[in-house]
């Protein structure tokens, strides 16, 4: 089983993603003015998509992106964590406002048995219009706080019994912090401005304590969570780091247009996004501080489309790009969204595209966070080697995978940003078909053989294998011999060895 520690537990997100898991594994149905609803995970990239597998006799074959790889299915989640906030979670849900009332009353008895942990509260990094919710928090130097949120991780382990944890910071957005050489460009430096308890914002605190205690973390909101010494960190420990934003609605949608237009030859000249909502997102996104970490995130999602089309734009060549955030209450979680988009067109004409798009913020961001705890978990399993370097080996700390989920990707050192989302999809399959050994182009299948070991080997002369313990993974290829062992069998994904791990 896995465990998912959420900051902000106690807000729209967390208390949405909990209720959605619970009322799924519950299967609860509740009427609303249109009919009857029924627990669902739309939305999820891994819950309810489907990969092409390749081309059967009947035409193309498609599969759930679930059945690719073994992996956790979210009614096995098991949540706890933190917010500034002691309501607990049926007090909270009912706060949010986001679900329909016969579905709270239904989940309230199993909600309000659970209430976040304290958490830590800076007051600069956040709103100040956030104080009156803070009556839930640790106190004690920055180390002290650091220290109980490690001790929170290992008692949340040891009581629940999962078998690994991953934190997820889903609390408000945080001001930018300084990147200062002394203070946090180093991780031995950032430890230190720990324990001298100077600036290092609370979702770095958390990242920290989270590295230190073996456990993934995910960042998602825009805020510079990652800064250098924390990503040194990681890569130190070998722990995974990834994020930035979850990247639900607007911003979404303006990955794949952009792409559209300067794909199609189109000079996007102008992009202007005007957002309002009126949850607590949004409240604390009315202070400039706040919102500037969000317009960094909103604002980049189009620049390696831009710059990968050197005919239509220079060096320096860029569209103009505006973003707008308001607070608006009465709207509470569904958000609006207004964009326009200019481009140049052939001689000297203009094309003008604008989209009013309404968002259920919390509805749409849930499935991402399981999507985000998911595929970590996923990539924690995965050892791969190559031809030049044949000793095992695992992703790279900071887990760009992601990236198709996240609105500003966090990549290795000198790597580039890929923004497009069909890109950034096709990253996700192509690295979850590689241990089927379904071709990523061709979408054939290879042969792959389970070892004693719980190694995949690709034999390209296909033989088979002797030994009570080999299975064969993925999909056969024709004239490609059956193990004759009586334990061996094909499947139509990988399968776990008994001797070794699932790979």
């Amino acid at each position: 089983r896995l465990g998912v520690m959420l900051v902000g537990w106690g807000g729209n997100n967390g208390t949405t993603v909990t209720a959605a898991v619970l009322a799924n594994k519950l299967g609860l149905s509740w009427m609303t003015k249109t009919g009857r609803k029924k627990a669902n995970y739309y939305g999820s990239l891994l819950q309810a998509s489907t990969v092409c597998l390749g081309t059967g006799p009947t035409g193309d074959v498609y599969v759930p992106f679930r059945d690719l790889l073994p992996m956790v299915h979210p009614n096995d989640i098991v949540f706890d964590g933190w917010d500034i906030s002691s309501l607990n979670l049926a007090e909270a849900m009912r706060r949010a406002e986001v679900l329909d009332w016969p579905l709270q009353e239904q989940l309230w008895p199993h909600l309000e048995k659970m209430k976040p942990r304290p958490s830590i509260y800076i007051p600069e990094f956040i709103a100040a219009n956030q104080e009156e919710r803070a009556d839930n928090v640790l106190h004690g130097s920055m180390a002290e706080q650091m220290e109980q949120i490690r001790r929170d991780i290992r008692d949340f382990k040891e009581t629940s019994g999962v078998d690994k944890v991953i934190v997820l910071w889903t609390a408000n957005t945080e001001r930018f912090c300084d990147v200062v050489p002394g203070l946090n460009d180093t991780a031995d430096n950032l430890l230190r401005a720990i324990e001298l308890g100077l600036e290092v914002s609370p979702s770095t605190l958390f990242a920290v304590a989270s590295i230190l205690e073996g456990c993934a973390y995910i960042n998602g909101s825009p805020q510079n969570t990652f800064v250098p010494g924390a990503v040194e960190l990681a890569a130190q420990r070998r722990v995974f780091i990834c994020g930035d934003d979850f990247k639900s609605g607007q911003t979404k949608l303006k990955s794949v247009l952009v792409d559209f237009l300067v794909g199609a030859g189109l000079k996007t000249k102008s992009i202007v996004s005007y957002n309002h909502l009126g949850n607590n997102d949004g409240k604390n996104l009315s202070a400039p501080q706040q919102f500037r970490s969000k317009e960094i995130s909103k604002s980049n999602v189009v620049d390696d489309t831009v710059q990968a089309n050197p005919i239509l734009y220079g060096p320096q060549d860029k569209p103009d790009h505006c973003v707008v955030i308001k607070y608006v209450p009465y709207v509470g979680d569904s958000k609006r969204a207004l964009d326009e988009y200019t481009s140049e067109i052939m001689m000297g004409g203009t094309n003008t595209i604008v989209i009013h798009n309404t968002c259920e913020d919390s509805l749409l961001a849930s499935p991402i966070i399981l999507d985000l705890a998911i595929l970590t978990e996923l990539c924690q399993r995965v050892t791969f080697c190559t031809e030049a370097d044949p000793e095992f080996q695992g992703f790279h700390s900071v887990l760009s995978i992601v990236a198709f989920l996240c609105k500003a990707p966090l990549v290795p050192e000198g790597t580039p940003v890929v923004n497009a989302l069909f890109r950034q999809r096709s990253c996700i399959e192509n690295i979850l078909r590689y241990p089927k050994l379904v071709d990523a182009r061709s979408h054939q299948p290879q042969c792959l053989w389970w070892h004693p070991r719980g190694v995949p080997v690709l034999d390209r002369g296909c033989p088979a294998p002797a030994g009570p313990d080999v299975h064969h993974g993925g999909s056969q290829r024709p004239g490609c011999p059956t193990p004759t062992s009586p334990s061996a069998r094909h499947m139509g994904v990988p399968v776990p060895n008994p001797s070794g791990p699932t790979t």
